[in-house]
């Protein structure tokens, strides 16, 4: 389950090697990931670049169990998966975090 420490000018999002960092003051956002035991380069955009944030679902191959992920897509194309879990958990993870940048909820 992802944590989440909100406060009216900025988010942050941990779940596993997953750093999320929203800010309303510098307009940015910074995600951060690590890979087993190395980080990667950390990936900055501003805010404005935020097209999207969804529940994504998908089935695992092995077991036929579906998984379902909170997403966060850029008017660049890009998606970023930013959490996995049960349904219940990506949709609260989704419209916390559409509420903070100021996405409407999906239709």
């Amino acid at each position: 389950m992802a944590k989440i420490e909100n406060t009216s000018r900025k988010l942050v999002l941990t779940e596993g090697a997953t750093t999320l960092t929203l800010d309303k003051d510098s307009g940015k956002a910074a995600l951060q990931q690590k890979l087993l035991f190395w980080s990667k380069k950390p990936v900055e955009f501003a805010l404005t670049d935020i097209d999207d944030i969804a529940v994504k679902s998908d089935k695992d191959g092995l077991s036929g169990a579906m998984i379902y992920h909170s997403v966060l897509h850029r008017r660049t194309g890009e998606t970023m998966v930013l959490t996995t879990g049960e349904a219940k958990e990506a949709e609260a993870t989704v419209k916390e975090l559409r509420g903070f940048v100021g996405l409407s909820a999906p239709a």
